[in-house]
């Protein structure tokens, strides 16, 4: 009776235990309520393409500060912060104290924009955030003087999820050290010339109307960039597929690029009255934004994906390239947007292209998709009568070059056994 006792009582004891745990882990959550914006690439995303999601050169941040390869690296971001610090109308003596103070003063909200996978004191955070921040800073004045090999890649490697410095930081820098020299330039257009290298479209970023309140870092304002800057956009799940670029041609399609989008990823469908009538001026047209393809591409697009899976906000990339896997799913659909100018290919073939284009939408969620109107019109349209019967017979007759002499041959074949048949029944020379 008495073991029996002990047991329950021990097993009470347990109990409280594991609730004052579980309290005690609410209780930090809520003071910590506010999620990191720097986070580390899960896993199944991270396998699919490693050398997209680590960087080449610089580490900025905590996440890659103990990577061998970009020790040498290091060494080098002083030289930017003290050649930063001497542009600046204040003493160096004055500006870099200055910055310090700042870092320490933002130290637990610089704190909660990460995931820390190792612990730094407060004194290494302030010297990493100052120093890093400096660079970024200092190496953008020097972008447009120096575009050799080392620049392109830094600049890839600043827009890296898991390489990325607070903005409310950045721009705490920018004020004590761009704004000294350059008081009429936000932070925003000084960071023009990087965003403009990094867009994959044809095409100007709007760099209008950005709020930053809520910008994160680069990257989320790279992402920011992308976001319709109207209110008639409307999403939803996906509902149907498409037909590939090549099928959709069979049917009669055109594909054009989009003027005056309304936003850099619209996409829009003319469906004209008399679609039977195949000459180009009556044709059905989707216009699209025109994406260019290099080696780069796949890295800041998978970076905008993943950052698009972490947070709340509207996933347009991810709709965007969902899309585009759909309308391409061999090198002759790559051959067929390039011909029709809606693609440029940067790359070494278009296969290669197919197969990127294809690889950097798996294991990806699209819960908001934004083409769901226009793929619903041309699924109409592709599956009426006359585009129905039109891409049937261009795919059965003329597919190859093959087929189309075949068909030659046949329709030759066929006309001159009508003769014979004729000439036969009623020979030459003959009144009757």
């Amino acid at each position: 009776m008495e073991r029996l006792s002990e047991t329950k009582i021990s097993s009470n004891n347990k109990t409280q235990e594991t609730v004052q745990s579980l309290l005690d882990l609410a209780t930090k959550d809520n003071v910590n309520r506010t999620p990191p914006s720097t986070y580390i690439v899960p896993s199944t995303i991270r396998n699919l393409r490693p050398s997209c999601f680590s960087p080449r050169v610089v580490s900025i941040g905590p996440l890659h500060r103990e990577d061998m390869n970009l020790r040498e690296f290091e060494r080098r971001k002083i030289s930017y912060l003290t050649s930063l610090v001497s542009r600046t109308n204040s003493p160096g003596e004055e500006t870099l104290p200055s910055c310090v103070e700042k870092a320490y003063a933002s130290m637990d909200k610089i704190k909660a924009c990460y995931i820390w996978t190792k612990k730094y004191d407060d004194d290494e955070i302030a010297k990493m955030m100052v120093l890093d921040a400096c660079f970024i800073l200092g190496f953008i004045l020097q972008v447009q003087e120096k575009k050799n090999w080392v620049t392109q890649v830094v600049i890839y490697d600043l827009v890296l999820l898991e390489n990325q410095i607070p903005f409310f930081f950045l721009e705490l820098m920018f004020r004590c050290t761009i704004s000294k020299f350059e008081p009429h330039v936000s932070l925003v257009e000084f960071l023009k010339p990087v965003l403009d290298h990094l867009n994959f479209f044809v095409g100007h970023i709007d760099f209008q109307n950005i709020s930053t309140d809520t910008i994160p870092h680069i990257l989320g304002l790279l992402h920011e960039c992308y976001k319709p800057r109207v209110d008639n956009i409307s999403s939803g799940t996906l509902s149907s597929t498409i037909r590939s670029a090549v099928d959709l041609d069979r049917a009669g399609v055109h594909f054009r690029p989009k003027e005056n989008p309304k936003w850099l990823m619209e996409m829009e469908v003319n469906i004209h009255r008399y679609p039977f009538f195949f000459w180009s001026w009556s044709k059905t047209t989707l216009k699209m934004p025109v994406l260019k393809m290099h080696h780069f591409s796949e890295l800041v697009l998978r970076n905008l994906i993943a950052y698009e899976q972490f947070r709340r906000s509207s996933k347009y990339i991810t709709s965007y390239i969902v899309a585009m896997d759909m309308l391409v799913n061999t090198q002759e659909d790559v051959a067929m947007l390039i011909d029709s100018e809606v693609l440029v290919n940067y790359m070494s073939s278009n296969e290669e292209a197919a197969n990127m284009i294809n690889n950097i939408s798996k294991e990806v969620a699209c819960q908001d998709f934004f083409y769901g109107e226009q793929w619903n019109t041309l699924n109409k349209y592709c599956n009426s009568y006359w585009p129905k019967h039109l891409a049937r017979m261009r795919r059965t007759y003329f597919s190859s070059p093959w087929n189309m002499i075949a068909l030659v041959a046949g329709i030759t074949l066929f006309a001159l056994t009508v003769v014979q048949t004729f000439f036969t029944i009623k020979p030459i020379g003959s009144n009757n």
